[in-house]
């Protein structure tokens, strides 16, 4: 795996446009890009998921950003979010997370997050669950992105969320 590759994730609550702007900036960038691989994987669960479907997704999502990784050819990727999310997720709906994703959180680094702002429309989504949350949500990815001690950005605007996540990446760039 390239390990000089800088990778940006792309986080935040449901319905933040995390999807649509991690494809944009990809493309804007000509790189790649790792998708969700937990929209996958709970859009084929035919029961309510459960403890171990979060391992499974903690399993796929860190598979899916190697196999990526392995075959950027550009010195930057984009992740459409992280398994941090399978943390987030685990704690709010069992009230605990997969000992697995506790240990490996210390040995994923990414160079920058992008936290998505609650600032656009809430869009129905089968797979979204917690419309009334958000604001709760929102303080749980500072909380946590804090706790990792992680480089973060904070992005909004309806109109104009793409470019000033461009601004926020070409900040980093220039910066590195």
């Amino acid at each position: 795996m390239n390990r000089n590759i800088k990778k940006i994730a792309v986080v935040g609550p449901e319905s933040t446009g995390k999807s649509t702007i991690t494809a944009q900036l990809a493309a804007h960038y000509h790189t790649l890009w790792v998708p969700e691989y937990a929209r996958y994987y709970c859009a084929a669960l035919t029961e309510p998921c459960n403890l171990q479907d979060e391992t499974n997704m903690f399993h796929g999502q860190v598979a899916l950003e190697e196999a990526i990784t392995a075959i950027a050819t550009k010195e930057l990727i984009f992740c459409d979010t992280t398994f941090l999310t399978v943390k987030i997720w685990s704690d709010e709906v069992f009230g605990e997370t997969p000992q697995v994703v506790l240990d490996a959180l210390p040995d994923y680094h990414y160079d920058l997050y992008l936290l998505m702002d609650i600032d656009l429309p809430w869009q129905e989504d089968p797979l979204r669950d917690f419309p009334h949350k958000r604001e709760y949500f929102m303080q749980v990815w500072h909380q946590e992105l804090q706790a990792l001690n992680a480089d973060y950005v904070l992005v909004g605007g309806q109109e104009n969320r793409l470019e000033n996540a461009i601004a926020a990446v070409d900040r980093f760039l220039k910066n590195i």
